[in-house]
């Protein structure tokens, strides 16, 4: 049946939520039968089948929400378990077994590091490390100032502290400071991925 409304469709929609609002007692009437419809679907959907979702179909089972015959279905839910996670613990090597190409890769990048003759720009002095780091490292490197590195020469060799199957760490001591460098295993050979004081 069409709404015959001298304002059509919405004249009658804005006439049923409107009518609550024009005495307090349609209010108040309202509010009561819209909370009592509220507070009985929730206490119907409490009892019921689990089957039906909550919903009452039909001769509830006493208010408990799980079947308590032979389905299997238990009251409390059990948590899953996961399987076991092992550590996540670099494999450590003994020092002796520390590859000679990356002890040199330090050697050589060190040298590279404390070279930085006045006048010599940051582009100069990266050129010279580009060869031993890796790409990632450069763009660090890039925003260092060479004039900034205090030391001038490097003054022993390249001694490793700690030694795994695709990195190592090793100290190298220059003239005013030691450093500690890391080198990782790429497809292109051993390079610097990292430096900074012992």
């Amino acid at each position: 049946m069409p709404i015959r409304s001298s304002r059509g469709r919405a004249g009658a929609y804005r006439a049923v939520w409107q009518w609550p609002l024009r005495s307090p007692v349609r209010l108040a009437v309202t509010v009561v039968v819209l909370g009592g419809l509220v507070f009985g679907l929730v206490s119907l959907g409490g009892s019921g089948g689990a089957a039906s979702g909550g919903l009452v179909a039909g001769g509830g089972s006493g208010g408990n929400r799980w079947d308590s015959g032979s389905s299997g279905v238990s009251a409390t839910p059990t948590p899953t378990l996961l399987p076991p996670v092992p550590e996540l613990t670099p494999e450590a090597l003994p020092v002796s077994q520390a590859p000679q190409q990356a002890l040199e890769t330090a050697r050589v990048w060190a040298s590279a590091w404390v070279n930085h003759p006045d006048g010599m720009t940051s582009q100069q002095w990266v050129a010279g490390l580009r060869p031993y780091t890796t790409d990632e490292f450069l763009g660090v490197l890039a925003s260092v100032d060479p004039s900034n590195v205090p030391a001038s020469r490097v003054t022993g060799p390249a001694t490793p502290t700690r030694v795994a199957p695709k990195s190592i760490e090793v100290t190298v001591p220059t003239d005013t400071l030691t450093l500690r460098i890391l080198i990782v295993d790429t497809e292109a050979g051993w390079k610097v991925s990292r430096y900074d004081r012992a």
